[in-house]
């Protein structure tokens, strides 16, 4: 978890320090919120370029089990409801409980497979053999003569929560107020807080048109990344 205060009031203190001005708490949580989905969606694409570098050196591995670690914060474990989860963002598996209670993970089918092979005595599902189809409606998964498996839990990766700087407005200015009913943490591994504020100093400027502060950002982005390659 990352404090949203830490990161608001590092923000304010850079942009002041650039003398770009004030940010406000509505800017902020807006900005916040974008910079958090633009972190989150950049986890997906660093895998996948880091599953298509050839070789497996140890550089690789531990870019890899980093990635692994961030993206786990995210992962759920629901029972499926046949209505897919609002906040899911990608999902990871289908799993079923056999009548012996050995857990076995359902194979995707689209459902123009699904016809085909839910007819063939040979390729239909079995207990031991699941199989699982998704639509805009939700998932189904099928064994044993082709009757839906009720018992199932999907496994995914969800959309990060909606932050929100919490404040109460005293003699004209935002106080922070930390409650739950107020203030939500930002649900990235602590080790994302800088990447926060820059993201956040990054989008402010585009928001505000001010090259300066856009340049700023990506100065200290090239520093972390150099810092990082070290």
């Amino acid at each position: 978890m990352v404090n949203i205060d830490t990161v608001y009031q590092r923000v304010l203190a850079l942009a002041n320090k650039e003398q770009r001005g004030y940010i406000t708490p509505l800017e902020f949580n807006l900005l916040a919120n974008q910079a958090q989905m633009d972190i989150f969606e950049q986890y997906f694409y660093d895998r996948n370029q880091t599953a298509r570098a050839p070789g497996n050196s140890t550089h690789y591995s531990d870019v890899d089990s980093m990635l692994s670690e961030k993206i786990s914060i995210f992962e759920v474990f629901i029972p499926i409801t046949g209505i897919l989860p609002a906040n899911l963002y990608r999902l990871g598996s289908v799993i079923t409980t056999t009548t012996t209670g050995v857990d076995v993970e359902a194979r995707y089918v689209n459902k123009k497979d699904w016809i085909t092979l839910s007819a063939s005595p040979l390729l239909k599902p079995t207990e031991l053999r699941p199989v699982y189809t998704r639509d805009s409606t939700g998932i189904q998964v099928y064994g044993s003569g082709n009757a839906l498996i009720v018992n199932s839990v999907i496994n995914y990766v969800s959309i990060p929560t909606k932050v929100e700087w919490g404040y109460d407005v005293i003699g004209e200015k935002a106080l922070h107020n930390g409650s739950p009913g107020k203030t939500t943490h930002f649900q990235h591994h602590s080790s994302e807080e800088t990447e926060l504020v820059i993201k956040i100093l990054e989008l402010a400027g585009v928001i505000i048109q001010d090259p300066g502060l856009i340049q700023y950002a990506d100065n200290e982005n090239t520093k972390k990344i150099q810092l990082e390659k070290q």
